[in-house]
């Protein structure tokens, strides 16, 4: 059955779906001697389909991972400069497995990491409408009207964002600070960090606490460990897959 060269990749574990459009348009991608091109299709049960020279495999069993990932690490799996990786956290596995979107160097909290990129580009995608839920602490006190722009959506120099829905979680009355626990849907870069600049607050510390219906639990930071059958049954059905 034909579908599109990208879909394929994906399925097949190469890499996430918008990552395999990138390897598309770089012309690292073959079928049948020709250099795709994005809205080919194939069928990989027919096609000879090549990647950077390489003939595509059969699938590798899918592999799905969550880290509680400290600061000070990047989430990728290498790093010119010689960095911490999450890569370095999860050590050796039989499978290659590829982030699941982003936690800038500073920030902290869960992170996926898979080889299924079917499931990867639904949980990035912002039209799936995946929530993430993140603790965060700013500077000095916010407002109601400040968090209610938030709340609305505010104008970045990418573009405005998507409504949020934020709340706050504690607040000592000794405390100059604001704890507020914030859900987005959207993944753009430092997407939270700048919002809250966008009203005059500094992000001081920002960790993801929940993907969807996952939780860290009482995973420490740097663990990691496999998903649970009934973890991704129920990640799997709410994101129609």
């Amino acid at each position: 059955m034909e579908e599109r060269i990208q879909k394929i990749l994906a399925r097949m574990g190469v890499a996430s779906r918008r990552k395999a459009e990138e390897l598309i348009a770089e012309g690292r991608v073959v079928v049948n001697g020709r250099t795709a091109v994005l809205g080919m299709k194939a069928d990989p049960e027919r096609d000879h389909i090549r990647v950077d020279g390489r003939p595509l495999r059969r699938p590798e069993p899918k592999v799905y991972i969550m880290l509680n990932k400290p600061p000070g690490v990047l989430t990728t799996l290498e790093d010119t400069e010689g960095r911490p990786t999450v890569k370095q956290l999860i050590g050796s596995l039989r499978f290659r497995v590829y982030p699941v979107g982003r936690l800038d160097f500073n920030s902290e909290g869960l992170l996926l990491l898979t080889n299924d990129g079917e499931l990867a580009y639904r949980v990035i995608h912002p039209s799936h409408r995946v929530p993430k839920t993140y603790l965060v602490k700013i500077k000095g006190v916010i407002g109601e009207d400040d968090l209610n722009r938030l709340r609305r959506g505010v104008m970045l120099d990418d573009g405005m964002t998507a409504p949020a829905r934020i709340r706050r979680v504690r607040m000592p009355r000794a405390e100059k600070n604001s704890w507020l626990e914030v859900t987005i849907h959207e993944g753009r870069k430092r997407q939270i960090r700048r919002m809250f600049e966008r009203v005059g607050h500094a992000v001081l510390k920002l960790k993801r606490i929940r993907i969807d219906g996952l939780e860290l639990g009482g995973l420490r930071p740097g663990q990691w460990r496999y998903l649970s059958d009934d973890e991704l049954k129920r990640l799997k059905k709410s994101l129609r897959i």
